[in-house]
């Protein structure tokens, strides 16, 4: 008996899958049909005609939202693949089309984004105006994470994580160290376990930041939970705070020593995991874009001139 093999539409419009995408992410069909700007119908009759374009049912309907099923668990994985694909295509093109803009995504730990990353990249968009940079603050893992699923074309992390797949250059280093009140007991030390930061009240970045996350973790594995008097939006606020005895803070030492004051003194924190370097990290498949070898470049240039 002779089966007939279904035909693959591949007429799949890279909205629609745009749209799925945001689905997924916000969980239901009505928030992601505003995320794309369209009209709850509108967007149900494109999920439908995806549907059918693909052969299968992509989500599991309900009163309190949309989930993938398995087979829009499937089409997730790749759906971020090629729009990321589309979105490198755009970005490789953009140095031949007239007028046409490009936009490289890079995801960054915090540490990164407080370090030389400004300067070096300012250089790099003043060199090329034809390219844009989306920069996003995320946790390492969180990057190493988008890199695999193809969301992120260059991400800067900790050297701490498993960036087992990815093509690894080393960057910066980026030794972590306590920022204390002048007048703080244990001020006049020559360096300091983060353990011991642990029993003083904190000065710290947004839970949510790359390095208050880190530190969440390193207190946890001791069963603690760090006691932050107030968090603050970025390192010169927590110097500030530092400098009038709010409390000792954690920071990379580049950005520590920016903050010269008499009220202040840097210990370095003698934890093994204080010690790291930034790496940059690239898929295989991302270093064949000129774009992105381009930036590597541009971030590995020991020159600190934009000329």
């Amino acid at each position: 008996m002779t089966h007939t093999r279904r035909t693959v539409d591949y007429r799949i419009d890279p909205f629609d899958l745009h749209l799925f995408a945001a689905v997924i992410e916000h969980g239901t069909i009505t928030a992601a049909a505003s995320a794309v700007s369209l009209s709850l119908a509108a967007a149900s009759s494109r999920l439908k005609a995806l549907e059918n374009a693909t052969g299968a049912r992509l989500l599991e309907r309900s009163k309190t939202g949309a989930a993938p099923s398995d087979a829009g668990r499937a089409l997730a994985r790749h759906a971020h693949r090629v729009l990321a694909e589309l979105e490198s295509l755009h970005v490789e093109m953009a140095s031949f089309g007239s007028g046409l803009r490009g936009t490289l995504r890079l995801l960054c730990n915090t540490a990164a984004m407080s370090e030389a990353l400004p300067q070096k990249i300012g250089c790099f968009l003043s060199t090329t105006p034809d390219l844009d940079i989306d920069v996003q603050e995320l946790p390492s893992e969180a990057v190493i994470d988008a890199l695999r699923r193809g969301t992120a074309d260059l991400g800067i992390v900790a050297d701490h994580v498993d960036t087992s797949g990815l093509l690894v250059r080393t960057w910066v280093d980026d030794r972590l160290v306590a920022l204390l009140p002048s007048r703080w007991a244990g001020g006049r030390r020559r360096t300091l376990a983060y353990g011991e930061m642990l029993e003083h009240p904190l000065v710290g970045l947004p839970r949510d930041s790359g390095l208050s996350r880190f530190l969440a973790t390193q207190a946890s594995r001791s069963g603690r939970v760090p006691r932050h008097r107030v968090r603050l939006g970025g390192f010169d606020a927590v110097a500030q705070l530092v400098a009038a005895g709010a409390g000792a803070a954690v920071m990379p030492e580049s950005v520590a020593s920016r903050y010269p004051d008499t009220s202040t003194r840097i210990v370095p924190l003698s934890d093994a995991w204080a010690r790291r370097k930034l790496l940059i990290c690239m898929t295989p498949q991302g270093a064949e874009l000129n774009t992105v070898r381009a930036l590597v470049d541009a971030l590995l240039n020991s020159t600190p001139s934009c000329s």
